[in-house]
């Protein structure tokens, strides 16, 4: 069993990301502690009520979305009730037991997971202390389960290892090495599933990393005028190569009307991880007195962490740098 614990400041956004998934069949919630009614009866403005009438108890605390994810081995055979007992004695061990907490089970991926919501404000108006909650009440925590309930053991093994999951689900396109619309179709439906972009060009910058390029167009073109969408492979100069594919060709229709729709949906989701990649880099940029590009990157992505450089239209030599978790859906 793997746990993770990240801090944010949008509960609405934390909310939002589980409730979409639902929506997307992608998950379903298991459990409502302490919200005083059935879950059939709870409606997302219900759900958001319970924990703003907390949260505005602490105005002055900005970070009071805890959202908590409990990932277990493909090997663990977990009924429903299983999940639900394992989901509250980690609730209560950790010190959350008495806070309102939704629990999220997550069908997107080929091991069993669950999210949990939850908020840092109790009913006294009062903070809880979180800071290294990770690695100590929650790792105690982790450890007893493991016993209690006979779960695959994480320690002394890799994070991904204990998942049974590669760190990424897609990798990037070479040319011919698989045919060209399958190729696109992986990567496509693949980041519109798993990633949060708000604009064209952060949808870009993802799927290029991928080799994989979404184009609009010129403003002065039919196509532009038509909002149409045209997707391509590009080799390792940024240069499109192959046959290029519609949006309307390729499999859920990755149209740029889809595509803008999850803007909105992704700015509120971002928040909850703001915090914590924020975190990452400055750990990395407080390592080293002075740090390389190359070295820059590479650090960030043993933290799971994606960085973009991107020159902007005038060709000026300072950079504009778009992060990105390699592994939000997990």
């Amino acid at each position: 069993m793997v746990t993770k614990i990240i801090s944010g400041q949008s509960i609405r956004g934390l909310l939002l990301y589980n409730e979409n998934k639902v929506a997307d069949k992608e998950a379903k919630l298991i459990m409502a502690s302490r919200f005083g009614t059935e879950l059939d009866r709870l409606d997302f403005d219900a759900k958001l009520a319970r924990f703003e009438h907390l949260t505005f108890l602490k105005p002055n605390v900005k970070t009071n979305a805890i959202h908590i994810m409990l990932n277990f081995d493909r090997e663990d055979k977990l009924t429903l009730p299983v999940l639900q007992q394992i989901a509250d004695s980690y609730m209560d061990k950790i010190g959350f037991g008495e806070q309102p907490f939704l629990v999220y089970q997550h069908q997107d991926a080929n091991h069993p997971h669950l999210h949990i919501v939850t908020t840092n404000i109790n009913a006294d108006g009062e903070r809880m202390d979180i800071h290294g909650i990770g690695r100590t009440v929650s790792e105690t925590a982790r450890k007893e389960l493991e016993i209690e309930y006979g779960l695959i053991k994480a320690e002394g093994r890799q994070k991904s290892e204990a998942l049974a999951i590669p760190p990424i689900d897609i990798e990037k396109v070479i040319y011919g090495k698989t045919p060209t619309k399958r190729a696109i179709n992986n990567v496509v439906s693949a980041v519109m599933r798993s990633y949060k972009f708000t604009s064209v060009a952060e949808y870009n910058a993802i799927l290029k990393q991928f080799n994989i390029t979404a184009d609009r167009g010129k403003e002065e073109t039919v196509m532009f005028e038509k909002r149409g969408l045209v997707y391509s492979i590009i080799d390792q100069n940024g240069k499109r190569t192959g046959i290029p594919f519609k949006a309307s060709q390729l499999t859920g229709r990755p149209t740029l009307d889809k595509v803008e729709k999850k803007f909105e949906r992704s700015r509120e989701i971002r928040k909850t991880y703001r915090d914590s990649i924020k975190e990452h880099i400055d750990k990395v940029l407080n390592s080293y007195q002075s740090i390389s590009k190359n070295t820059f990157i590479s650090e960030l992505q043993k933290r799971q962490l994606a960085v973009v450089f991107r020159n902007n239209d005038q060709g000026y030599t300072w950079v504009e740098m778009t992060y990105y978790f390699l592994r939000m859906a997990v």
